[in-house]
C-alpha cells in the first residue's frame, strides 16, 4: 500500500472587508478566513481561464475597439483620418476588417471586455482609456502601452468635494489632510465607482497531482492562494498625508452621495467639470490621481509570440504618430527675393517662428527676362503650427515674402518613430 506524504501544515488567511451605511459614519467589517495548502509544486497562475505564458492557438490578429459611445465613435475617426478605415458589413455584427492591414481582425467590445481579453489572449491589440486599462488590468505586466496619447477621450480621475460646510474653504489635499474632523472613529468617506481604487482580488488556483500506482492514488490537492491589494486610492490619501479615510463603491451618480450624507467627498472621472459644479462639489488642488486619454495597448506575449502582431503594431503606430504629429501644422510656402539661398536662409532663421521642423527648404524660382533664365526669387517651404500661424506670416512679409500660400499638413512621417524604438528596446528586442 503506498503512503501518502505528509503535507505541511496550511496557514490561515483573513479577509477584512468594509460596508458602510448612511447610519454609520464608520465602517462595519466582516471577515472572512480561508486555509491555504502550500506546496513545493510551482504553481500555474490562471487569468481568466487561460494559464499565464499560453497564447491561444490561432493564426488572425485581433484588434479590439469600443463598441458604443463617443469613444468608439472618436476611434473610428481617428483610424479613418490614418487611412485604416474600419470595414463592417453589418453594424449589428462584432467583427469587422481593415482592408489596408492583412490578416486582422477587429472586434468590438465593451472596453473593460476589451482588457481583460487581451490579458487572457483573446486579444492582441486594443484602443481604450487608460484609465480603463487600470481599472481592470491592475498593473499587470503583460499588458502593454504601446501609444499613451491618441489625445481624445481626455478624462482625469480626481477628488471632489462640496462647497460647503466644513469644506468650504477646503481648496488643497494638504488644508484636506489637516483637517481634524478625521479620526480612527470617524475617517473621510470617499464614495467611488471604480473597483480598482480598492479592491480585494481572491484568485484560487487548483492543481491536481496523481501518483501512477496500482490503484492510482490521490497524493494530494494543491491549492495556491493568492491575495493581492492594489489600492491606487488608498495609496494617493496616504502620499498625501490623509491618514484616516475609508472607501465605499457605489453605483450611480456619485455627485449626490455627499449631498445624501452617505459620503464626505467622491472620487470620480471628471472632464469638464460641468457636473461636479452644478452639484455644488469641486475640485481641489493636487486632487487629480489619474490623467487618462485613449491609449493603444498590446498584450506583450502576442508581441513576441504570435506572428504578424509586432509588424502590423509597428504599420499602426507608424501612422498614428504621423497623423498625430500632422494635426495642427500648417505647410507656409513664400517667394523671397535673394543673392543667395544662404542669405535668404539667414533672414528666415532670424525670425523666431519660420525655423520649421529641422529649418526652412529654399530653392531658386527661374524666371526668363530679356531672353535670359535668371533666379532672383527663392521660394521657401517652412512647417508653423496653427497657434503661430498668422504670426508667422507677419514676420515673413517682414522679411521680404511675398505670394504666401498655406494648405494643411495631413501626415509627418519621422526617420524612426521614436515610440517604436521604446518599444522595441522594452521587449528586448
Amino acid at each position: 500500500m503506498a503512503v501518502l506524504p505528509t503535507l505541511p501544515k496550511c496557514p490561515s488567511f483573513t479577509i477584512f472587508s468594509s460596508s458602510s451605511s448612511s447610519s454609520s459614519s464608520f465602517p462595519s467589517y466582516r471577515t472572512t478566513s480561508f486555509w491555504c495548502c502550500a506546496t513545493t509544486q510551482s504553481q500555474v497562475a490562471v487569468v481568466n481561464g487561460r494559464s499565464d505564458g499560453e497564447i491561444s492557438q490561432r493564426n488572425e490578429i485581433r484588434l479590439g475597439l469600443p463598441s458604443k459611445g463617443r469613444m468608439a465613435a472618436d476611434t473610428l475617426d481617428l483610424l479613418k483620418d490614418c487611412q485604416l478605415s474600419v470595414k463592417q458589413s453589418n453594424p449589428r455584427q462584432y467583427v469587422a476588417e481593415i482592408p489596408q492591414l492583412s490578416n486582422l481582425e477587429v472586434w468590438f467590445q465593451r472596453p473593460k471586455d476589451i482588457v481583460r481579453k487581451l490579458l487572457s489572449g483573446d486579444l492582441d491589440l486594443g484602443i481604450v482609456g487608460l484609465d480603463t486599462v487600470s481599472e481592470y488590468g491592475q498593473e499587470n505586466e503583460d499588458l502593454f502601452i504601446v501609444h499613451d496619447a491618441l489625445e481624445y477621450g481626455d478624462c482625469r480621475l480626481s477628488f471632489a468635494i462640496p462647497k460647503y460646510g466644513i469644506f468650504e474653504n477646503i481648496n488643497s489635499m494638504n488644508e484636506l489632510a489637516q483637517m481634524p474632523q478625521w479620526t480612527v472613529e470617524k475617517p473621510l468617506r470617499v464614495a467611488t465607482g471604480f473597483t480598482y481604487v480598492c479592491t480585494t482580488e481572491l484568485a484560487l488556483t487548483f492543481s491536481f497531482f496523481l501518483l501512477g500506482t496500482i490503484f492510482l492514488h490521490l497524493l494530494f490537492l494543491a491549492i495556491e492562494f493568492r491575495l493581492s491589494l492594489y489600492q491606487l486610492g488608498p495609496k494617493f490619501m496616504k502620499e498625501n498625508g490623509v491618514k484616516y479615510v475609508t472607501f465605499s463603491t457605489a453605483d450611480g451618480a456619485l455627485e449626490a452621495a455627499p449631498a445624501m450624507g452617505i459620503a464626505d467627498a467622491i472620487l470620480d472621472l471628471v472632464s469638464s467639470g460641468t457636473t461636479l459644479k452644478e452639484n455644488n462639489l469641486k475640485e481641489i488642488e493636487g486632487g487629480t490621481v489619474l490623467e487618462s486619454q485613449a491609449v493603444l495597448v498590446a498584450s506583450r506575449r502576442s508581441l513576441i509570440q504570435r506572428k504578424g502582431v509586432l509588424d502590423t503594431t509597428h504599420e499602426i503606430l507608424e501612422r498614428l504618430e504621423a497623423h498625430l504629429r500632422a494635426v495642427g501644422q500648417f505647410t507656409v510656402t513664400a517667394n523671397m527675393r535673394g543673392s543667395s539661398a544662404e542669405e535668404v536662409a539667414e533672414r528666415i532663421l532670424s525670425q523666431t517662428s519660420l525655423s520649421g521642423l529641422q529649418g526652412p527648404t529654399i530653392s531658386p524660382v527661374f524666371c526668363k527676362r530679356d531672353g535670359r533664365v535668371s533666379a532672383d526669387y527663392y521660394g521657401i517651404v517652412i512647417c508653423v503650427p496653427k497657434k503661430a500661424l498668422y504670426k508667422s506670416v507677419q514676420q515673413l512679409r517682414a522679411i521680404g515674402g511675398s505670394g504666401v500660400l498655406i494648405s494643411p499638413l495631413t501626415y509627418i512621417f519621422d526617420e524612426e518613430t521614436p515610440r517604436w524604438r521604446e518599444l522595441l528596446a522594452k521587449l528586448g528586442l
